[in-house]
C-alpha cells in the first residue's frame, strides 16, 4: 500500500511555469496607475476600519514596486 502511494505523487508532477506575459511600456504605466489607485483606496478603507485584511496592503505595495521595477527595466532597456 504505500508503494502505490509513491507512485501516485510520482505520476502527479507539477507542470512548469509558464513564462509571464511581456507587456509594453504604455501598458506596465496603465497596470502601475491602477494599481496605485487600488492601494490609494485600500489604506483608504484601512483607516476606516472597514478593511478586514491588512496585509492586502503590503502585497499591494510590492506589487507596485515591481511595476515599478518593470517599467525601468523596459527604460533602461530601451536607452541602450
Amino acid at each position: 500500500m504505500a508503494a502505490e502511494k509513491t507512485t501516485k505523487a510520482k505520476a502527479t508532477k507539477k507542470a512548469a511555469k509558464a513564462a509571464p506575459v511581456v507587456k509594453t511600456l504604455e501598458e506596465l504605466k496603465a497596470d502601475l496607475l491602477a494599481k496605485s489607485n487600488d492601494l490609494l483606496e485600500t489604506k483608504r478603507s484601512h483607516r476606516a476600519g472597514e478593511l478586514v485584511n491588512p496585509r492586502v496592503i503590503t502585497l499591494g505595495r510590492k506589487e507596485v514596486a515591481r511595476l515599478k521595477t518593470a517599467i525601468r527595466a523596459l527604460e533602461l532597456k530601451g536607452d541602450k
